[in-house]
């Protein structure tokens, strides 16, 4: 707390009741419910879970709608109302080539075992304002598709493996580190750079991944495969010897594959990004692809052109928008001492110049 700031606890309080009232807006409208906002804003749902690293559907919702849809504040509760939760064990990885598929498309084949299955995008849309939606109880024409089977759906960067024209990924049993109960630490494994960035603000990861196809970081990328479906999440238990199903989530994926003229060590091949994101959630998933491929220049044994897309530091410490806002947004509350010592020494240094000026003026 800031000591020099004395009875203000009024004035607060008074804060908290407007913006409970702002918050609940027009008496006369219904209350948006949490069923509404987790049907009706998946979207932002499902960036506020992706960020807050919670799968939570309702408290997703919750969080929005106390937060007014600041969705950077709904993380923020998210992220505080985690740590508040027991933890009694931990899942296995989820296996993504047994998705079931809302949506699966891929950049590189245009034939691919189980088709090319456009689902729920905006990408052939006409982005013209659809005024219909601003009449009530209008019924929706499109009918939804389903899941694209339960069969196993190999992963598309697995023909290029088999003629190994694409990095084969090492395998590691090891269990990775969790950034939620560890500080971050540098140099980071790939796996918590990817904790770093499925955690971090959508808008910055956007950004840097942007980048890297404007020239910083020389990322020419292609999308091998992207889907976003249904999964399992299993989880070992000791007692019975076997894993169980404990839940079913939605994730986005992506894959993409990166052109690679080789090293001193490795041949010329394909190399892979890789993103995975809670929720559909592309656009972030994307993003991700770009960015991990990125930050792997040291391992590959490429140069470092200095963008600031390869720079692990710049990019893992500048990520996550809760750090940030509350750095940023510190510096509006009650910094009066400090000010007036800066006041102070400027008032100083102001006189000291004024008097150097006149003994300048005098001398000539």
């Amino acid at each position: 707390m800031y000591v020099a700031v004395k009875g203000g606890e009024k004035a607060i309080d008074n804060a908290h009741a407007w913006l409970d009232e702002l918050r609940r807006g027009d008496t006369d409208i219904p209350e948006m419910s949490i069923a509404q906002i987790r049907s009706q804003l998946a979207l932002s749902v499902d960036r506020v879970m992706a960020e807050g690293s919670l799968y939570d559907p309702d408290l997703a919702a919750l969080a929005i709608k106390q937060s007014r849809g600041d969705l950077i504040e709904a993380i923020f509760l998210i992220r505080a109302y985690r740590t508040t939760l027991p933890r009694f064990g931990g899942s296995a990885p989820i296996k993504t080539a047994d998705m079931a598929c809302m949506r699966r498309i891929s950049a590189t084949f245009k034939d691919v075992p189980g088709g090319q299955v456009l689902g729920p995008t905006f990408d052939y849309t006409h982005r013209l304002l659809d005024f219909k939606l601003a009449a009530e109880g209008v019924p929706s024409k499109a009918e939804k598709a389903g899941v694209v089977g339960d069969e196993v759906k190999p992963h598309i960067t697995d023909f290029l493996n088999q003629e190994g024209l694409i990095q084969t990924e090492p395998g590691s049993d090891a269990t990775p580190p969790d950034l939620t109960r560890e500080p971050l630490e540098l140099p980071a494994s790939r796996a918590l750079r990817l904790q770093a960035l499925t955690r971090g603000d959508e808008g910055f990861v956007l950004g840097m991944g942007y980048s890297t196809q404007r020239g910083y970081g020389r990322n020419h990328a292609f999308v091998g495969e992207l889907r976003i479906g249904d999964v399992a999440v299993e989880m070992e238990i000791p007692e019975l010897g076997f894993s169980v199903e404990i839940a079913e989530i939605e994730v986005s994926e992506c894959e993409t594959v990166n052109q690679f003229a080789g090293s001193k060590t490795e041949p010329p091949q394909f190399t892979r990004g890789y993103g995975l994101v809670f929720g559909q959630s592309e656009r972030k998933a994307i993003s991700m692809a770009l960015l991990d491929r990125a930050l792997r220049w040291k391992e590959l044994g490429e140069d470092n052109s200095d963008s600031p897309a390869q720079d692990e530091e710049f990019v893992l410490y500048h990520c996550d928008n809760i750090q940030a806002t509350g750095f940023v947004e510190h510096i509006k509350l009650p910094h009066y001492v400090d000010f007036q010592a800066e006041l102070e020494l400027v008032r100083t240094l102001r006189k000291e110049a004024t008097e150097a000026n006149a003994q300048r003026e005098a001398a000539k």
